[in-house]
């Protein structure tokens, strides 16, 4: 054994020989010795644990600290796109492009405080607040300074970084959504916030279908941000689906500017128009003044972002009539000849008094629909039932959701008959004492278009024509749709919604407005026209409604006709429906021999 063990060892055992002997001469010497060396050497032993330690525990700890920064795992987001919504066509209404989020390490950008100001200024930040944002955040390793820049700005934050060397800033891919229509479909489509999550209109009806989910990879990441390796794929992205809408854009386009114009040329405070397929129940454009748009405009005036011809609800006016005829005739009480005096051009019911705009004296049936007569319509209430007016009321869908899923969507006011006092009763006859929305109107007059069928509402395109429910007899729809032709022509208060080539069946409607408990607001109307054509066999219902008209014009056949006209005439034009007049089928007949 050799060493400092076997040294004693053998020391030992020499000793007890020596004793053994009696010679221990030297020992003294010898022990002294030994002795020393081993306590040099478990001193040096010492040292060296002491020297150690220091070193892992001081001098090294600084840079473990460092490299467990510099080399570690963590889960990184995939990007995934949110579905895009479309119009009937396959036309992009939303969709989300790729663009960059600035992020930084605010531990380290306090010390660039020169860079801190220009970034700010080229992400437009406030130069104070991004310096607060970053103050607030020193005990965080990771922070967004704005998330989906545009493209221009990514390029000042990359110039930026490159010039102060700055490693702890950078920019990762996330996704922003932008409306290609602009106010235009702002009310349909709405909004996603900054996480793309839908916040109003279809964005938020359908947020599910539409949303996407983030797929997650685990990396290796430097202390830079920078990715060293990717260790493994846990999740792929799932990319929302599409959202294809029955919207027309060329149709949506169209009446959205001549909505426009309206609202300017009568001083209008805010004005709404719907157009239905009626073979299909699709909405096939929807459009509102005020607008507002969905790329930039979502802090200012909030009413600007209701989409009034659903959540906006007004009294009907005399745009109820054709159903009250309606429901005359199922029951057999009139016929379209059926003589009603209307004169004086009153009528005393209970303590109050229904009247006319003029004497119209002895009418028929369908003369009541042409003049508006609201003495003739309270003549023909009070020969029904107050339960079967309110039954036809019911199933053509006053007072019920429309079945769109659009949110906040209003389902109006309609009492039961059974609270109706006799007056109400009567007003009920002519517009008032109830409730509806433009798009809950359009729904009624797409069952006298559809020849009594009330077909299922959507503002998702429809494959194929649902089969609906027949509410009204066919015999029935085509009478009133006949009595409406009056009303759009010479002798009917709605000349301006005339269409060359087109029969027009419609009815307008001109109602004061209600200020709640005060009884009716004195100079203040809403103008309505709602009607469809061909008016032999309809293809598409139109409701425009008009709100204040302050220019000195106020009726519906005024105001909201010559705007229902020229919508009109633009659906049938792009749809290609061919006219049902027959002198212009003639007259196109003849050019085409002479041809």
């Amino acid at each position: 054994m050799s060493g400092p063990l076997g040294d004693w060892v053998m020391f030992g055992t020499d000793l007890a020989r020596r004793k053994r002997d009696g010679s221990a001469k030297g020992l003294a010497f010898n022990f002294n010795r030994r002795s020393l060396v081993l306590l040099g050497f478990l001193g040096a032993l010492l040292v060296a644990v002491v020297v150690s330690a220091f070193q892992r525990q001081v001098l090294e700890r600084e840079f473990l600290r460092e490299e467990g920064e510099a080399r570690y795992l963590r889960d990184w987001e995939i990007p995934a796109r949110r579905g895009m919504i479309l119009d009937r066509n396959g036309e992009p209404l939303a969709v989300s492009s790729p663009v960059a989020s600035v992020w930084t390490d605010p531990r380290k950008m306090k010390d660039y405080p020169e860079a801190m100001g220009e970034l700010a200024d080229a992400m437009g930040i406030a130069r104070k607040d991004l310096k607060q944002r970053v103050a607030d955040r020193q005990t965080k390793g990771f922070i967004y300074l704005k998330r989906r820049i545009d493209p221009d700005q990514a390029q000042d934050v990359e110039r930026i970084k490159a010039q102060y060397q700055i490693h702890e800033l950078g920019m990762e891919t996330e996704y922003k959504r932008f409306y290609p229509g602009g106010e235009i479909f702002g009310h349909i489509i709405g909004f996603t916030d900054v996480d793309d999550k839908g916040i109003e209109g279809m964005e938020l009806a359908f947020n599910g279908w539409l949303g996407a989910e983030p797929g997650l990879r685990r990396v290796i990441k430097d202390g830079r941000q920078q990715l060293v390796a990717e260790v493994e794929r846990v999740r792929p992205p799932r990319h929302g689906k599409d959202l294809e809408l029955s919207i027309d854009r060329r149709l949506q386009y169209l009446a959205y500017r001549e909505l426009m114009r309206t609202v300017r040329e009568h001083k209008a405070k805010s004005a709404s128009a719907v157009v239905l397929d009626v073979r299909t129940g699709e909405v096939l454009a929807m459009v509102n003044q005020p607008a507002y748009n969905p790329n930039g405009d979502r802090d200012g005036d909030l009413s600007t972002r209701r989409n009034r011809a659903v959540t906006d609800v007004m009294e009907p006016g005399s745009t109820i009539k054709p159903f009250v005829v309606a429901a005359a005739l199922e029951q057999g009480l009139v016929t379209p000849t059926t003589p009603i005096d209307t004169s004086p051009g009153s009528l005393a019911v209970g303590s109050n008094t229904v009247k006319d705009i003029h004497n119209y004296g002895r009418l028929d049936t369908t003369s009541v629909i042409t003049k508006s007569s609201n003495v003739g319509v309270v003549k023909m209430a009070l020969r029904m039932k107050r339960e079967s007016l309110w039954n036809l009321y019911d199933k053509v869908g006053f007072g019920k959701a429309t079945g769109i899923q659009f949110p906040g969507e209003e389902t109006g006011r309609f009492r039961n008959y059974k609270r109706w006092s006799d007056f109400e009763y009567a007003t009920q006859a002519f517009g008032y004492g109830l409730s509806v929305t433009p798009l809950q109107l359009a729904r009624a007059y797409s069952v006298l278009a559809a020849d009594g069928v009330l077909r299922p509402m959507s503002l998702l395109k429809v494959d194929q024509a649902p089969a609906g429910e027949q509410v009204l007899s066919v015999k029935t729809a085509q009478q009133v749709r006949a009595m409406m032709e009056t009303v759009v022509s010479p002798k009917g208060t709605a000349k301006q919604a005339m269409i060359e080539g087109y029969g027009v069946a419609g009815k307008t409607g001109t109602a004061k407005k209600s200020s709640g408990r005060r009884g009716y607001a004195a100079g203040r109307y809403q103008a309505v026209f709602a009607g469809m054509a061909p008016a032999k066999d309809p293809r598409f219902v139109l409701v425009v409604m008009v709100d204040e008209p302050s220019a000195g014009k106020y009726y519906g056949g005024l105001v909201a006709a010559p705007a229902f006209a020229r919508i009109m005439q633009g659906a049938l034009r792009l749809f290609n429906v061919p006219p049902d007049h027959p002198e212009v089928k003639m007259l196109m007949a003849s050019t085409d021999t002479a041809r």
